[in-house]
């Protein structure tokens, strides 16, 4: 089950569980859209990824499985990811 982490970790901006704004990776490493598109190219620096839109939880079902609570923050940002 996705973690559906809290933050970006390159900006620190708030992903809560609904939002649209939120892209991950296949290791689930969260980013906000505008990170994603203007600084990263659409590719996880952690692993060299793809950055997809995360889907979101049905508010019915947070209460059975929550949203994590832990926020990942890269301390040094993001810096721009060069493509291969």
């Amino acid at each position: 089950m996705l973690e559906l982490r809290p933050n970006c970790e390159c900006c620190d901006r708030d992903l809560p569980p609904e939002s649209r704004e939120a892209v991950i990776c296949t290791f689930e490493c969260t980013f906000c859209a505008a990170c994603a598109a203007n600084v990263l190219n659409g590719v996880c620096p952690n692993c060299g990824g793809e950055l997809v839109r995360r889907p979101v939880r049905p508010a019915s079902k947070l209460g059975q499985f929550p949203a994590s609570t832990k926020r990942i923050l890269k301390a040094e940002g993001c810096a721009p990811v060069k493509a291969a």
